[in-house]
């Protein structure tokens, strides 16, 4: 299965939380605990988990990766290099535990995905 997100911002953190559990509550997932892996298809995107109780926590980790792209000259010509550079960094992918059919994410926990060459529409491939 598969959602779609929707970005409008050249970095953005966008809590997925929600989409996913309801993604979830539509697949037949085995009898007990289980864990679901996220993957992002692409190269320019990534996917975190990270507090989502206070959506500041996320525009604070939009400021930071703005600051932290050195300014260097780039030789890949689609002038996205930034967008690679911290999407290896973030990562492509989580795994996150189910337990009784639902994330078994901490008190403040959240899914974060993470666009660094938006705006764009991406998807997330949900696994089980």
């Amino acid at each position: 299965m598969e959602i779609t997100v929707t970005t409008s911002k050249k970095i953005e953190f966008i809590n997925i939380t929600e989409e996913v559990k309801k993604a979830l509550s539509q697949m037949e997932l085995p009898q007990g605990n289980n864990k679901v892996h996220l993957f992002i298809p692409h190269t320019t995107a990534a996917i975190t988990v990270n507090e989502t109780a206070d959506p500041d926590v996320c525009f604070d980790l939009e400021n930071a990766c703005q600051k932290i792209i050195p300014d260097i000259s780039y030789q890949h010509l689609e002038g996205n290099s930034p967008a690679h550079f911290l999407s290896s960094l973030v990562g492509p992918d989580i795994m996150v535990p189910i337990r009784k059919n639902t994330l078994d994410l901490g008190r403040w926990q959240g899914i974060i995905f993470c666009e660094f060459d938006g705006p764009r529409r991406r998807k997330v491939k949900i696994l089980y």
